[in-house]
């Protein structure tokens, strides 16, 4: 039985979770509604105030949907109710972070600013040389983070680029002169 399939999810005061035909899941909460189709096959039942995810049988590709549906449903949850946050550090000489309205502006040594539009239901902010992405949608926040991220990857010399807050970059030594 798939560990994570089998536990239930615990719906908070204040949230309402409804359950359509085809498993259309929708889930509304003090930050906002979200909504998803989830995979025909698994069995969704709201119980009280718990939701529960049945698989119909044993079959290898439905092990695999019973988890990922349940954890889906739970970050939806989770999302209405505390919301998701990504944060992004800038290293490096020269570059800079600013923020106009939904427009954030990267200087991150190219010839020209690096300029990015925050997507709907995406803020993002600029405090010194940290960007802070929230959201309710988990996977929006992480593509919208992953995107920053990718205008200028830390490099493994001097650490230059734009990293996660809690990531670590594995350093190399440089190049040593000829004896």
């Amino acid at each position: 039985m798939s560990r994570i399939g089998r536990m239930p999810i615990a719906v908070p005061a204040g949230v309402t979770v409804d359950i359509a035909e085809n498993n259309k899941v929708t889930v509304k909460g003090p930050k906002g509604t979200l909504e998803r189709v989830l995979p025909a096959e698994m069995d969704i039942k709201l119980e009280g105030a718990e939701i529960l995810v049945t698989r119909p049988n044993d079959l290898k590709k439905m092990k695999s949907l019973h988890g990922l549906t349940r954890t889906l449903i739970n970050n939806m949850v989770v999302g209405v109710t505390n919301g998701y946050e990504k944060k992004l550090e800038v290293n490096g000489v020269g570059y800079k972070v600013a923020k106009a309205g939904n427009k954030l502006t990267l200087s991150l040594g190219y010839s020209h600013p690096v300029e990015m539009v925050d997507p709907a239901g995406i803020e993002s902010a600029v405090e010194g040389n940290i960007i802070t992405i929230k959201g309710i949608d988990k996977e929006k926040v992480g593509q919208y983070a992953a995107e920053i991220r990718d205008k200028r990857r830390p490099e493994p010399y001097k650490g230059k680029g734009i990293k996660y807050v809690d990531e670590t970059i594995r350093r190399k030594v440089g190049k040593t002169g000829k004896k």
